[in-house]
C-alpha cells in the first residue's frame, strides 16, 4: 500500500512538473518565440511568454530568430512555467542568469508584438511595445506593421 502511495505521488509531481520553474541550457532556436531547453536530460519545447514574432517571410521575420540565438543559445536560463500553448509547448518566462526576461527583450527592441491573447494582463509587456511604437524601434520603423496574427491568416488563404 505505501508503495502504491508513493508511486501515485511521483505520478502527480512529474504530471505537473511544468508547473515548477527550472533551469536549463538552451540547445535550439526553433524559431522567434520558440527554444529548446535541455531539462533532466531531455530538450523540452518552450514558448516565450506573452510573445507574437513576425513569421518567416514577413517583414522582420528573418530578424528575429538570430536576435534570440544571440541572447539565449547555449546559455543556462531559468524557466518559469505559465502552461502549455496549443501545440503543448511550456509557455514561459525565460531568464537569463541575470534575471533579464528575454520576451521582455524582444518586445523592448521592436522585435516582437506583445501576445495581448495569451498574456492580456501583462503590464511590463504593454508598456516595453508601447515605448518601442513610440520609439519607432525595430518592426515600428513601419508605419503600418502586419501583425503576425494577420500575417498567418493570409497564408492560410493562399495555401488551404
Amino acid at each position: 500500500m505505501k508503495l502504491r502511495v508513493i508511486f501515485l505521488v511521483l505520478f502527480l509531481l512529474l504530471s505537473q512538473a511544468e508547473a515548477f520553474s527550472f533551469n536549463g541550457e538552451v540547445v535550439g532556436v526553433l524559431e522567434g518565440s520558440a527554444i529548446e531547453v535541455v531539462r533532466l536530460g531531455k530538450a523540452q519545447r518552450i514558448h516565450l511568454y506573452g510573445l507574437d514574432c513576425p513569421e518567416k517571410g514577413q517583414p522582420y521575420g528573418d530578424d528575429v530568430k538570430p536576435a534570440v540565438s544571440a541572447l539565449v543559445f547555449a546559455m543556462e536560463v531559468t524557466v518559469e512555467p505559465h502552461g502549455k500553448d496549443k501545440y503543448g509547448r511550456i509557455m514561459a518566462d525565460v531568464l537569463l542568469a541575470d534575471g533579464t526576461n528575454v520576451s521582455h527583450v524582444l518586445v523592448k527592441e521592436g522585435r516582437c508584438w506583445w501576445a495581448r491573447k495569451s498574456a492580456p494582463d501583462d503590464a511590463e509587456l504593454e508598456r516595453l511595445e508601447l515605448e518601442a511604437r513610440e520609439a519607432k524601434k525595430g518592426l515600428w520603423e513601419d508605419p503600418e506593421p502586419i501583425p503576425p496574427w494577420e500575417f498567418r491568416k493570409t497564408q492560410r488563404k493562399r495555401f488551404p
